[in-house]
């Protein structure tokens, strides 16, 4: 097991996406994410599309796209990242179609992440959500290597919000291995505790989704 005193503080909030994606969020709440998110010293937020923009200067902002179901039409989700790009976000989490990856089609996983590649083209970030705690391994492996065809930036676990669950540690590691390095690994959903944050990022994850970013980092020497 990784022990959170292997890792400082600000080692881990420069992975974190400090994160606000709740269907009942404010524009008041999303200027504390932005104030809680300066005073922790993480490296981004993540907010849905809808909020934007949002004035965090020093801040990566990040959004989703096609979330949190990804039954959404690609040219859909394609809209939606290049207007959240045109609204100032410099990363977009993606959410496949979890139902064509169940049936191995990874054809049309492929092509629903490129047609959010081509639509943001090289302006944004794109993250992959695969949504890990649905799929079996091996589509889990198929999914990562359509991202990695496609042109993507990152592989991440999961939207939060699927009733299978989060991340883990197993499926970390996995999409790590498949990616070997030329992919980050964005490990987010159910990480409420340092010991948890510490055996992802030991298994192989390159970045956080957190909520609970002050929990999580008081768990961390500083």
């Amino acid at each position: 097991m990784a022990e959170p005193s292997a890792l400082t503080r600000a080692d881990v909030a420069a992975m974190i996406d400090h994160t606000l994606l709740a269907p009942e969020a404010t524009t008041a709440d999303v200027a504390a994410l932005v104030a809680e998110a300066r005073e922790l010293g993480v490296l981004a937020i993540c907010v849905s599309p809808a909020m934007l923009p949002v004035r965090a200067p020093g801040l990566v902002v990040a959004t989703v796209a096609g979330f949190p179901s990804g039954k959404h039409h690609s040219l859909i989700k394609g809209a939606e990242a290049r207007f959240a790009v045109d609204q100032g976000a410099a990363e977009v989490d993606m959410v496949i179609d979890v139902g064509a990856a169940l049936a191995g089609d990874f054809n049309a996983v492929l092509a629903d992440i490129i047609t959010v590649r081509e639509a943001t083209a090289d302006r944004a970030v794109l993250k992959v959500i695969i949504e890990s705690a649905a799929l079996p391994d091996e589509a889990i492996v198929q999914a990562c290597r359509a991202a990695e065809k496609a042109g993507a930036d990152f592989v991440k676990t999961s939207t939060g919000f699927h009733p299978a669950g989060g991340a883990s540690v197993h499926a970390v590691r996995l999409m790590a291995d498949t990616v070997g390095g030329r992919l980050g690994v964005k490990a987010s959903g159910g990480i409420r505790t340092a010991e948890a944050a510490a055996e992802l990022i030991a298994a192989g994850a390159t970045r956080l989704g957190l909520s609970k970013s002050r929990a999580v980092l008081a768990g961390f020497p500083a």
